[in-house]
């Protein structure tokens, strides 16, 4: 349990060193408008990042600081819910191929994507916090401590939890479509290659990339709204998922200004970075997961990218 725990966490901090380039650029793009009046109004200057300033190796690394301390306790969470959540829905819903028997892990992609929602649900108490820090210091150059004592100084605690109505959403969707779309993936690739004996590179790889593309493609929309409520009005907390009126907005009525000021556009801006980076960043997990446990075990214990999600 512990070497998993500590090859996670390596392989999460090397995936977001290395993907957090990718992720700058995806979070610009996102919360940039084309909109120039949104530059009048002092509540919404963040909104008008501007996606090219990126002129220092410091700033690709901007915002990995609250993910590194923060993804093996997001890890623990999400596969602890997820593997219990799983087993406990295939005991009541047995796989339809096998209706005299229990499902196994994967035979039954509706429980996996329940498993997968819940799973995304447990993490939420770690990972809005971690969202709006990473999402603040990428785009306005500052370093992640000094973006989390601003945060508690001007809203405390509950300022770490902005926007989280459309966060949870996003993470019970997205692990939802992910752990689904690497079983459905899987089983696809074993009917034409076969059912390996053992978890092979390859497949990991190529079903995690598929699964990682497929995710961010459901969830993409919802991210943008996230990051724009995210780093517009930080004067108050939002309202919530459907808030309208009052110190903050909510994500509904964030994302109608959103189409009605730009269009369909802006709910897709970045996807093309952000598919490239799910890529690079599952293949680098794997690697250094593999790796470490090598290392920690003595041994060559081979998992898919399955055991450590997207990552946000």
């Amino acid at each position: 349990m512990s070497a998993d725990l500590w090859a996670g966490y390596l392989s999460g901090a090397a995936s977001i060193i290395i993907g957090n380039p990718l992720d700058v650029l995806k979070v610009r793009l996102q919360a940039s408008s084309s909109s120039s009046s949104s530059s009048s109004s002092p509540s919404t200057t963040t909104t008008t990042t501007n996606p090219r300033i990126i002129t220092t190796p410091r700033n690709l690394l901007l915002g990995t600081a609250a993910p590194i301390l923060t993804y093996g306790a997001l890890n623990a969470l999400l596969f602890v819910s997820y593997n219990r959540s799983e087993s406990y829905l295939n005991s009541l819903f047995p796989s339809p191929s096998n209706p005299g028997q229990q499902g196994g892990k994967g035979s039954n992609l509706t429980t996996t994507f329940l498993a997968g929602c819940i799973s995304g649900l447990a993490t939420f108490l770690v990972s809005c916090p971690t969202e709006i820090i990473k999402v603040r210091s990428q785009t306005s150059s500052t370093s992640s401590w000094n973006v989390t004592t601003q945060i508690l100084r001007q809203n405390g605690v509950k300022g770490l939890y902005q926007a989280g109505g459309v966060t949870v959403l996003r993470d019970s969707i997205g692990y939802g479509f992910y752990f689904w779309g690497y079983e459905l993936s899987s089983g696809w690739y074993n009917s034409v290659f076969g059912t390996p004996t053992e978890e092979t590179t390859g497949r990991a790889l190529l079903c995690g990339g598929v699964a990682g593309v497929l995710t961010w493609a459901s969830i993409f929309p919802l991210d943008v709204v996230k990051t724009r409520m995210q780093t517009g009005d930080t004067a108050g907390e939002q309202q919530g998922l459907l808030g309208s009126g009052g110190k903050g907005k909510g994500a509904w009525q964030m994302g109608r200004e959103i189409y009605a000021r730009e269009g369909i556009k802006p709910f897709f801006r970045g996807l093309g970075v952000c598919s490239l980076r799910a890529f690079v960043v599952n293949a680098a997990q794997f690697a250094v997961y593999e790796g470490a446990m090598a290392r920690l075990t003595g041994r060559d214990k081979r998992v898919g990218v399955l055991q450590e999600g997207f990552a946000g």
